[in-house]
């Protein structure tokens, strides 16, 4: 089965960080964009970052100067670093990347957090205050 690998969630304290892990699982990395997404209850899904094989290309301005995404191609994964974490960074956070960046593409944005859901791309973040 070709999906994105998600880990890295957990529990912390507001200031500290914790490093999101996205890995291929039998396909590998192309040019396209990859994308972490989150979303909290009550809230609609957000783009968090993306990043392509030439770099970092966006982040959410929320996450600005906090968070950074990053890609090591030779081991097919991207992560997302993300320093000093504030209760308002609690999610469910999702990564696209690989095959369900083209499936994403026939939904609409609202539905795409759920989508990742359902693929079991995503992982729990909780940030206490």
């Amino acid at each position: 089965e070709m999906k994105a690998v998600v880990s890295g969630g957990g529990t912390v304290q507001a200031g500290e960080s914790l490093r999101l892990v996205c890995a291929a699982s039998g396909f590998t990395f192309d040019d396209s964009d990859m994308t972490w997404y989150r979303q909290s209850p009550g809230s609609e899904c957000e783009l968090v970052a993306t990043v392509n094989t030439e770099g970092p290309k966006y982040y959410a301005l929320s996450v600005k100067g906090r968070f950074t995404i990053s890609q090591d191609i030779a081991k097919n994964t991207i992560y997302l670093q993300m320093n000093n974490l504030e209760p308002e960074d609690a999610a469910v956070y999702y990564c696209a990347a690989g095959p369900s960046v083209a499936r994403l593409y026939h939904l609409d944005r609202a539905d795409y957090c759920s989508a990742l859901a359902s693929w079991g791309q995503g992982t729990q973040v909780t940030v206490s205050s």
